[in-house]
């Protein structure tokens, strides 16, 4: 790869199954994503796989840690908005393990 190329992937992701459009890949989606995983993991909503609710919590510590290190390693590169949310939604997967570790 030449010096300054860098790797994208914006050609050949055209649709998605049953012909839905893909979001668009912004942080705050990111974000939610990594969020929305660690709900999984730590039982609060149903895989969207299986259908079913079951907990790893090491997987959703996996997942708290990463959050919590995107969030050190974006300190003052982020809007307000994304700031904010990022630091809500580690608050509150935080909360959540330590509520389903109860």
């Amino acid at each position: 790869m030449a010096e300054g190329d860098g790797f994208t992937m914006k050609e050949g992701l055209k649709g998605s199954p049953a012909g839905k459009t893909l979001p668009k890949i912004d942080f705050s989606g990111f974000i939610l994503s990594l969020y929305s995983t660690g709900l999984v993991e730590l039982g609060n909503v149903e895989d969207p796989s299986t259908g079913k609710k079951t907990k790893n919590f090491e997987l959703a510590q996996h997942t708290i840690d990463m959050i919590a290190m995107l969030e050190e390693k974006t300190r003052g590169n982020l809007t307000k908005d994304e700031d904010n949310l990022l630091k809500t939604l580690l608050s509150e997967i935080r909360l959540a393990y330590v509520k389903a570790k109860e």
